[in-house]
């Protein structure tokens, strides 16, 4: 078994910078891809980031230019670089994985972590 484990949200004025990361723990064979979505009350969870096993990324229009996602594989960690945070990207932030684990390859989340773009 394998599990997420996110950290960095918090409280940010708008214009302000703000890092995620993301560490994948347990007993992992293989990562497929690692990313970002976010969730508002009451909306679906959108896709904001995500890193393919090879480099290749895909960002969500709303977020291009300002954020930037990379990774450390010798750690299984990603992370969100978020820059010029805007109020309408107070969201809770939830990290996703494909892990090749024990008994086979699941679709992992993280337990979010809360970010907040208030002045």
């Amino acid at each position: 078994q394998a599990q997420l484990v996110e950290s960095g949200g918090g409280l940010v004025q708008p214009g302000g910078s703000l890092r995620l990361s993301c560490a994948a723990s347990g007993i992992i064979s293989s990562i497929n891809y690692m990313g970002w979505y976010r969730q508002t009350p009451g909306k679906q969870r959108e896709l904001v980031a995500i890193m393919i096993n090879g480099g290749s990324t895909e960002y969500a229009d709303f977020v291009k230019g300002r954020f930037t996602i990379s990774e450390d594989n010798a750690k299984n960690t990603v992370y969100l670089q978020m820059n010029s945070l805007e109020p309408e990207d107070t969201a809770v932030y939830y990290c996703n994985a494909w892990i090749l684990s024990v008994g086979g390859g699941g679709d992992y989340w993280g337990q979010g972590t809360q970010v907040t773009v208030s002045s």
